[in-house]
């Protein structure tokens, strides 16, 4: 079983279910699980655990996002995207400069209203699912942060925008809302991912490049391992006459380990990375003073 992470290009008509599906047959393994869904039309990053690097999906998901968006001005969808049955259509009578105010007022936190169009649940019910039902429910907003917004063009009707954002922020529903505020309605055309924390765009590769790196015993180079995640942290070796402590997820002294990388100070709650006596990356542990023990946080068995 390769345990892990890669960084796939996620390409237009797949959905992020469609990935981890193709990904169980090319790789021929089960244990996979991706990070958080992109629209089937969206494109771009969509990092993907694999083993025992499942354990760091909720992780990965709560990473700050970049994306590369186009927007058309002047007209509103149900979808909020360029997909859906127009349901409004508008004059853009706006000026450039006053557009460009619009946009970039919408950097900083500020409450969004999930789309229908969405996969959210709501009293166990998808909201997409109710949307193809025609019915149209209430949804409380919520708070997401605009980390940074600039406008990379405009050629009017279409603006072409980079935002870096929190998690749970809707790029089609940005879109929408800065179409609202300059009063003439917005919809999404395209949408790229350009980055999902530290996976960036460059170093993406599509299902059919994993599947012939594959055929060429290759695909170990594109294979970010699990503790890539946690690099900031010291890293310590278990002593060889404690390694079935670890194997078991037991706690460990301080002196039934090796620190060989970084700083670790033994303050409560510092954390640090284990591995076992063959150098295998084994999980995060944590300093707790009170009873001067390192406490397992999160397990990545080996053999998982």
């Amino acid at each position: 079983m390769i345990n892990g992470m890669i960084n796939v290009y996620k390409e237009a008509g797949f959905t992020s279910h469609d990935v981890v599906a193709k990904l169980r047959g090319i790789l021929k393994q089960k244990k996979i699980g991706h990070t958080g869904t992109l629209d089937p039309d969206a494109v771009g990053v969509l990092p993907v655990c694999l083993g025992n690097g499942t354990r760091l999906c909720d992780m990965l998901a709560d990473k700050d996002k970049e994306y590369v968006a186009l927007m058309r001005l002047g007209i509103v969808t149900d979808t909020q995207d360029m997909s859906g049955r127009v349901l409004r259509q508008s004059v853009v009578s706006c000026k450039e400069e006053e557009l460009r105010q619009t946009v970039l007022s919408f950097t900083g936190e500020y409450l969004q209203i999930p789309p229908m169009y969405s996969a959210l649940k709501v009293n166990g019910k998808k909201l997409y699912e109710l949307a193809r039902q025609g019915k149209e429910i209430e949804r409380a907003a919520r708070p997401v942060t605009i980390k940074e917004i600039e406008i990379l063009s405009i050629d009017m009707p279409f603006v072409k925008i980079r935002v870096e954002c929190s998690k749970g922020t809707y790029i089609r529903t940005l879109c929408h809302d800065i179409g609202e505020k300059a009063g003439c309605g917005a919809a999404m055309e395209t949408l790229v991912r350009t980055r999902v924390g530290r996976f960036t765009l460059e170093e993406a590769v599509t299902l059919s490049e994993i599947e012939t790196m594959v055929q060429e015993g290759r695909i170990m180079q594109k294979i970010i391992p699990a503790d890539y995640m946690f690099e900031r942290f010291p890293k310590a070796i278990v002593k060889k006459e404690f390694r079935k402590r670890i194997d078991n997820g037991n706690f460990l002294f301080t002196d039934q380990v090796k620190m060989i990388e970084g700083k670790f100070e033994k303050r409560d709650s510092e954390q640090c990375r284990i591995y076992n006596d063959e150098n295998i990356f084994c999980g995060i542990y944590e300093y707790r003073e009170k009873e001067r023990q390192l406490k397992p946080v999160k397990m990545f068995p080996p053999n998982e």
